[in-house]
């Protein structure tokens, strides 16, 4: 451990830090709107390549197998729900609603657990 004063670095291993449920949730939710943001421009190419006719749908869907759509399709219904979620709780502990400790870890177990049973329920209607 450094002494005070000492201006030698010190080596922080973060997957030796516990993290509270709320943290998780936080870097989460900052995770998930980066990976919004990266997937809006492909999607929003997507879209409009798959508007322009059914030969054009029939190429877009060449692109991606089916097992990568799957995949692409579960982490995306993740991010949108983990990120409207947690940002939903961000802007009403802001207010001062569920802000005692207590209720913000709870409020967090919710946004993770809810994600993750949307993100299964996107991967079980691509698969099925």
């Amino acid at each position: 451990m450094a002494k005070p004063g000492d201006s030698r670095s010190v080596f922080l291993d973060l997957f030796r830090i516990r993290f509270p449920i709320g943290a998780i949730a936080s870097i989460l939710h900052r995770v998930s709107g980066v990976l919004l943001f990266l997937a809006l421009p492909p999607l929003a190419l997507g879209l409009d390549m798959s508007l322009r006719g059914e030969a054009q749908f029939e190429a877009l869907r060449s692109l991606l197998p089916a097992p990568w759509r799957i995949v692409l399709g579960t982490i995306l219904a993740w991010a949108a729900t983990h990120h409207l979620l947690a940002g939903i709780r961000h802007l009403l502990m802001d207010v001062g609603v569920g802000s005692a400790l207590g209720t913000a870890r709870a409020s967090a177990r919710a946004v993770l657990a809810i994600a993750l049973l949307a993100a299964l329920f996107a991967a079980w209607r691509g698969l099925s």
